[in-house]
């Protein structure tokens, strides 16, 4: 597979991360598998996630092939780099294509992204997950790889300005054991266990995170630590009501 658009794109990033002071923790990274397929599972704070969830196989010269919901892939920029990287575009009308894609891609020896709270966490917790990740990694005869990304939220995240030239923010990126799912598992309980995974990793990238917030900028701390973002409770609420926005316009458009 050719990769004259991936490798450029993660140098360039690095660099305006050195350029801007972003001192990224990177741990686990040796739970990352160097040869054949695997799921890495991550959580979801930020618009730049690709990019950080990206950078846990880097050690291991790994390249992941992302999934990300087809509007993506139709932005006039961005559209293009997502093709070039080779990530998997997602249209939630169509999932099956999406689905033989990602698995065709892990049977090829592909690492496959996956955000399974499907979009950004409000509240900075971790989501509820559904299990097509595990039966992903079933089909695909590879293990999952539990990730948890803490800090990105601070540069770019849901209902919140831009942020992407702010100094000396620290980024977190945990890499957790990998999971080995098989056909005959309980696959609610593996998604559980799963997400029990991500939630730990996650936890102990806050608690560990070298910032405080500031004064007035409460905002990306989770309320279970005193910060103001949403509870996970208050964050279903915004985001179902953002879907039946969404619904709504469409309606109006057909």
């Amino acid at each position: 597979m050719s990769e004259i658009v991936y490798p450029p794109v993660i140098k360039t990033a690095l660099g305006v991360f050195k350029a801007l002071n972003i001192k990224i923790r990177l741990e686990g990274t040796e739970q990352i598998p160097r040869t054949g397929g695997a799921v890495l599972v991550s959580n979801h704070v930020s618009y730049l996630d690709f990019i950080f969830a990206g950078l846990a196989a880097y050690p291991a010269k790994r390249l992941v092939r992302f999934m990300a919901k087809k509007e993506i892939f139709d932005n006039r920029v961005g559209g293009p780099l997502m093709r070039g990287m080779h990530h998997i575009p997602v249209d939630r009308e169509a999932g099956a294509s999406s689905y033989a894609a990602a698995l065709k891609a892990l049977k090829g020896g592909e690492i496959v992204g996956v955000f399974a709270e499907a979009t950004i966490s409000r509240s900075f917790t971790v989501k509820d997950i559904k299990n097509g990740a595990v039966r992903m990694a079933v089909a695909g005869k590879v293990p999952l790889v539990p990730v948890a990304i803490w800090g990105p939220q601070r540069l770019w995240t849901k209902g919140r300005k831009r942020r992407l030239l702010q100094r000396n923010v620290p980024v977190t990126i945990l890499v957790g054991e990998p999971m080995y799912p098989k056909r005959g598992d309980d696959y609610d309980q593996v998604t559980k266990d799963l997400r029990a995974a991500i939630s730990e990793l996650l936890d102990k990238a806050q608690r560990e995170y070298p910032d405080v917030p500031r004064k007035g900028e409460t905002w990306w701390q989770p309320a279970h630590l005193g910060g103001t973002a949403p509870t996970p409770e208050e964050a279903e609420k915004l985001d179902l009501r953002e879907s039946e926005e969404r619904s709504a316009r469409k309606g109006a458009e057909s």
